[in-house]
């Protein structure tokens, strides 16, 4: 691919108060077409700002004499159109929604990939050239904190991103998750990092609500609207007015009363229940789900235009065993919650414990781990918790037959089973795999087969002796 040519040659500043990041950078910019600065202090960048006024800038978060966000303010105070890269190795929500607050071109966690940060740079070299990179007002911040959300891992750290970038827009979002991953914690600190966060957070779960009651909860009912409504009530969508409003499980939602949220959506008036004015509510609305909304729209069980509203930005948040390394920063921050809730001695983890919890396959996610973490704080006899004082269905791993059924493939199942069978500290994977797939293999055969041992072999590529020798070997009559 051709170099881009510019009319004047882009300058580039590295500020960054570690050497090998400096150096990594540096190096991958050698060829590019850029003038590239390099500076080890953000207080050196400023005194060179006259001599070699940048393009563009690349800067850490956390340096000893200034950190990142202060320098970014120093340079828009100098020239408010200069894109600058955050980078930070420290990642959290907190910095994420900073940075953007704080006009960031773009979030940058480390470690990250050299070829993408090349390609944000560039991005944001064009950008400014072209006189495309205008910045909006600081917005105004949330009076609210951001909720304390833990991750280090870099699908985590996405998540953080996209809570940066849509924290100040009154946007709908759609939040995917499996079951126990905090989806409602995520639409909470939507709620709080946004302009709203001074009004109502209500949360309804769709699937929790009996479809005869479930339109009268959302829209409310008046008196005499059908049997049993003695008073007038105020649905979800009125007491949410100002604030935002969080639907949990929408994919359960009856479809006729997805054409009613649709309606509400488009023009933000509805009628409570029996009622013949239309009210007029401004809400925000966050949903989520478990559930594939793609699969459910071809299946015809939800309707493909209220996904195409509700999905204006969507935010995937990873189950807890795409995330391991953020399993034992977890444990820590419930067992201190848990033991200052329960006024208990706080208890720790021997470091065998907090490699094999790590390990785990966690079908519950992190609601599977903060009730691990509720039940040591009472049931562990000593201050720090050992591999013998967990619970006896954590010791034991599952069969292959029994693992959760959250793993969409077959191979994401037997990924599970493998990690659980080797943090027990057994050997023999292959050979106890092996014997659990042909068996599996073999039932198979014969049930198609109808017990036909001749064709049940054929099925399977083998010969009839080799099914005999087989079945044999693993006691399958």
């Amino acid at each position: 691919m051709a170099e881009q040519e510019y009319d004047i040659t882009p300058t580039v500043w590295l500020v960054d108060d570690d050497a090998s990041i400096r150096w990594v950078l540096e190096t991958a910019l050698e060829e590019k077409p850029y003038d590239v600065k390099v500076f080890e202090s953000p207080l050196d960048a400023l005194k060179a700002f006259e001599d070699y006024p940048p393009t563009v800038i690349v800067s850490d978060v956390r340096m000893p004499e200034m950190d990142g966000l202060t320098f970014m303010e120093a340079i828009h105070d100098r020239d408010k159109q200069i894109p600058v890269i955050i980078m930070t190795a420290h990642a959290d929500l907190d910095t994420a929604v900073k940075s953007y607050q704080s006009r960031a071109f773009e979030y940058l966690p480390k470690p990250f990939d050299i070829d993408e940060a090349i390609a944000l740079i560039e991005r944001a070299i064009k950008r400014h050239l072209s006189g495309g990179n205008s910045r909006p007002r600081k917005p105004k911040k949330s009076a609210k904190q951001p909720l304390n959300i833990i991750g280090a891992a870099p699908a985590m750290q996405e998540v953080f991103r996209i809570l940066g970038r849509v924290s100040q827009l009154d946007v709908t979002v759609l939040i995917n998750g499996e079951t126990g991953t905090g989806k409602e914690l995520i639409a909470q600190a939507l709620h709080e990092l946004s302009p709203r966060s001074s009004g109502p957070f209500v949360a309804l779960n769709t699937a929790a609500i009996p479809r005869d009651l479930l339109e009268s909860e959302l829209f409310g009912h008046e008196k005499g609207a059908f049997t049993g409504a003695q008073t007038q009530r105020i649905g979800r969508f009125e007491q949410a007015d100002g604030g935002t409003l969080f639907l949990d499980e929408i994919g359960d939602m009856p479809v006729d009363l997805q054409t009613r949220l649709l309606r509400v959506l488009n023009d933000g008036t509805f009628f409570r229940v029996g009622g013949k004015n239309p009210i007029t509510t401004n809400v925000r609305i966050v949903a989520a789900t478990h559930q594939n909304m793609e699969k459910l729209v071809r299946e015809g069980h939800f309707r493909e235009d209220l996904l195409y509203r509700l999905n204006i930005i969507r935010i995937k948040i990873p189950a807890l065993r795409e995330r391991r390394e953020d399993i034992p920063l977890l444990l820590r921050f419930y067992m201190e919650l848990e033991a200052k809730g329960l006024n208990l001695e706080e208890k720790t983890f021997s470091k065998e414990v907090l490699q094999f919890l790590s390990t785990l396959p966690w079908p519950g996610n992190v609601r599977q781990l903060r009730s691990l973490c509720t039940w040591l704080t009472i049931m562990a006899p000593d201050k720090t918790v050992y591999l013998e004082d967990l619970p006896l269905e954590l010791q034991q791993p599952p069969s292959l037959a029994e693992e959760s059924d959250e793993a969409e493939t077959w191979q994401e199942k037997l990924r599970v089973w493998s990690e659980n069978f080797v943090s027990t500290g057994r050997e023999g994977l292959h050979t106890e795999a092996e014997k659990e797939f042909e068996r599996v293999l073999i039932e198979v055969a014969l049930n198609a087969s109808h017990n036909h041992r001749q064709k049940a072999a054929a099925l399977l590529g083998w010969g009839r002796n080799t099914l005999t020798r087989k079945t044999q070997a693993l006691g399958i009559d």
